[in-house]
């Protein structure tokens, strides 16, 4: 493909595509080939000015802010059918942007999203944007409402991992709470999103939804800073999750942060350990392990210790690193070169600190990818809690096995991070794990499985893994103000008893 075939991906303001005002576009490469795939449109702080004020001018149209909620719900309903009208497009671009597996897009990714608009249309029909309270004697009898009302301008900044997944759990709570958008995507994943956006148009009212893509410190910096934009949703990094929160500061705009993690998973000695082991890899390699809840340190029993790890060998050397648009394809290639080159230090650093690589720990060789950033799946035994591999979110296929002797051993070690977003347990006894879900501090606790995630189930951090919920009426809430309407029925100054505190005469 000469440079005059690369699709180009502009920015969309006020329902329309337009030119960013840099007039600069920057490579769009796929991480299975290494080569590129498109280029995107490099926006800054005037792009976002222009963006922010669209947006402003669609949340004072009362048509939209205050559509009733039937109406809205229709609205999420068309959102979510134009979406699945579009689904192979959309799948084809986020595969060759991110890396991700034509699989698990087409029956995780897409399905999923069609229900998180299906599930808060239902949900806006129903939720309280009114609730009446209950007369009182003070400070008189009268009449007192509770509204909910939507936010205003909201600023959508998403990661690279899950481009469609993650902008849809931010965007469809953000319209059925009645608000307007700007979004940012990640620089290197931004082609999917462009397009979804630009199909959302057919949907929605002009202004309600707009993209600027590009640069984090330039595109996301002046998205948390701007004056007109009343919350930020963010996905990401603990550590620019910390930046996010500071410069959200200085207007004092609301902010929901969904942030890293380092999810661990108790097996019991009673644990069925073929099940244990199916499901531990497809918690940790699920989208080659680059996703925030991935279960990376799972917790084993010394009694069953090794027997686990044969388990778990023998099921990884059936596992097909690959092509990303092959079906037999279980995990793709890290996001990029550099991305490739941290994870491998990783592994690295195991082997430094005494850790066994049971198995993988190297560079994957894929037939037709090889310009690629392939990773073998790997899982390292030995591993103690204080190690690099253990203490911090590699982001990649990589499984730290570590040995405990007692329970309440093993729930030290889960909780002995600074993050909280997942947590597990593997056992057959349903009342002890109901229990010991009580002892894990995570956002999300999963038996006997991973992923467990819902689009009616609140998703999201304890600790550094950031606050706020997303997903269903969870995250609906996070998109409103709350408005106390108090009216008088007393026609007679004189019966008024609080007054009486100020007129004594």
């Amino acid at each position: 493909m000469n440079s005059s075939e690369i699709p180009r991906y502009p920015l969309v303001i006020n329902g329309e595509t337009c030119e960013p005002s840099s007039g600069v576009y920057t490579d769009v490469v796929n991480p299975a080939t290494g080569l590129v795939v498109g280029l995107a449109a490099s926006g800054n702080e005037a792009d976002v000015d222009q963006a922010v004020a669209a947006a402003k001018t669609a949340f004072s149209d009362p048509q939209w802010r205050r559509m009733k909620p039937k109406q809205r719900s229709k609205i999420l309903l068309d959102c979510a059918n134009a979406i699945l009208t579009h689904a192979e497009e959309l799948a084809g671009l986020e595969i060759t942007s991110s890396g991700a597996t034509i699989n698990r897009v087409s029956n995780m990714d897409i399905p999923f999203i069609a229900d998180v608009f299906m599930t808060l249309a239902e949900e806006v029909k129903e939720y309280p944007f009114v609730t009446s309270l209950p007369v009182r004697p003070l400070p008189e009898m009268g009449h007192s409402q509770v509204w909910k009302e939507g936010v205003g301008v909201c600023g959508l900044i998403t990661a690279w991992n899950f481009p469609l997944l993650l902008l849809t759990m931010k965007v469809a709570p953000a319209l059925a709470a009645g608000n307007t958008v700007v979004v940012k995507p990640a620089e290197i994943t931004p082609t999917a999103t462009m397009r979804y956006v630009e199909i959302l148009q057919s949907v929605l009212p002009k202004g309600v939804i707009n993209l600027v893509l590009g640069k984090g410190s330039v595109v996301g910096e002046a998205l948390t800073l701007h004056p007109d934009v009343d919350k930020i949703s963010f996905t990401g990094s603990t550590a620019m999750g910390k930046h996010v929160q500071h410069n959200c500061t200085e207007t004092l705009k609301r902010c929901t942060l969904e942030l890293g993690g380092k999810g661990p998973a108790i097996v019991l000695l009673d644990a069925n350990l073929d099940i244990v082991a199916s499901g531990a890899l497809w918690g940790v390699f699920m989208n080659a392990g680059q996703a925030c809840e991935s279960g990376t340190r799972l917790l084993v029993h010394e009694d069953i210790y090794e027997e686990t790890l044969s388990v778990l060998k023998q099921k990884t050397s059936r596992l097909v690193v690959g092509n990303p648009v092959e079906p037999a394809t279980g995990i793709g290639p890290m996001s990029t070169e550099t991305h490739f080159h941290k994870v491998m230090s990783y592994i690295e650093s195991a082997r430094e600190q005494g850790a066994r690589i049971v198995c993988g720990g190297n560079a994957a060789s894929v037939e037709g990818c090889e310009g690629g950033f392939f990773v073998e799946p790997t899982i390292i035994a030995d591993v103690t809690n204080d190690m690099k591999v253990a203490c911090e979110e590699i982001f990649g296929p990589v499984l730290s096995v570590i040995k405990y002797s007692r329970l309440e051993e093993a729930i030290t070690i889960a909780n002995d991070t600074h993050y909280g977003l997942s947590a597990g347990i593997w056992t057959r006894d349903q009342v002890l794990a109901q229990e010991l879900a009580r002892e894990l501090r995570a956002g999300s606790v999963w038996i006997n499985d991973w992923h467990m995630m819902r689009a009616d189930a609140p998703f999201g951090g304890y600790k550094q893994s950031g606050y706020g919920r997303e997903f269903g009426r969870y995250s609906l809430e996070a998109y409103l103000e709350t408005k106390a309407v108090c009216a008088s029925f007393e026609t007679q100054s004189d019966q008024k008893a609080m007054h009486r505190i100020v007129h004594t005469q």
